[in-house]
């Protein structure tokens, strides 16, 4: 005659089971384990004092950043890339240049976040000619995985600089590689053939990319509206 199991003692024979599977001593090991970025948001503090401090020298900055790996087991990524966007929401270009620049020379950081970063910072300090090297170097390298964001990116350098004829040129390679500009893009793009005398151009442009819809706000509520073209 086979004996009935209760609840209760089926709850005690489990709760005794785990109890002996705990006492194995056996841990579990995952193959793929989340970085621990404990502590990289001081360790990124820490960097950005340190640099903001020193003469705007290479050998200075470089030093300083070497000393800041010096007893790390791996490259502290996450740590490099909050102290880039710590520098970035000061405003501090040449420091973004110069952290980037080092990041890159240690074969770590080639990543679109850090070119955009990069980009951005020889934008704001005026340095077209070393935009345009890593520029054609990223292009070179990533054309088939280029970011709108980076095609954005060149476009508005090249604006604020005024030089339209380049600015077509990166328009060209985006169309050639199927990616779509926003609408920033389109009128910068636009702006760009009517500087060159291309106003032929600028209305194709215009018509083929240009959102046939906006919103604006009338009487407190959202209204779509058609744009014009030329707007």
């Amino acid at each position: 005659m086979v004996a009935k199991v209760t609840s209760l003692q089926l709850y005690l024979m489990l709760v005794r089971s785990r109890k002996l599977i705990q006492k194995s001593g056996k841990k579990e090991h995952h193959l793929w384990q989340k970085r621990d970025s404990s502590g990289s948001g001081q360790k990124a503090m820490d960097l950005v004092h340190t640099i903001s401090r020193l003469p705007n020298e290479k050998e200075a900055i470089y030093g300083a950043l070497d000393k800041w790996i010096a007893w790390e087991t791996e490259f502290p990524l996450i740590a490099a890339a909050k102290a880039l966007r710590i520098l970035r929401n000061r405003n501090q270009w040449k420091r973004i240049i110069q952290v980037a620049k080092w990041m890159l020379s240690k074969g770590q950081g080639a990543t679109m976040a850090t070119y955009d970063c990069l980009l951005l910072a020889f934008d704001m300090d005026g340095r077209v000619d070393e935009a345009e090297m890593l520029w054609n170097m990223i292009l070179h390298a990533h054309n088939r995985s280029m970011s709108k964001r980076l095609f954005s990116r060149m476009i508005s350098l090249y604006d604020h600089n005024n030089v339209p004829n380049k600015v077509i040129e990166v328009f060209a390679d985006m169309e050639e590689l199927g990616v779509k500009p926003d609408e920033d893009t389109v009128r910068r793009v636009a702006r760009a053939f009517k500087v060159l005398g291309q106003e032929d151009k600028q209305k194709l442009v215009m018509m083929k990319y240009k959102s046939k819809w906006k919103y604006i706000h009338f009487k407190g509520e959202r209204v779509r509206v058609k744009t014009s073209f030329m707007e």
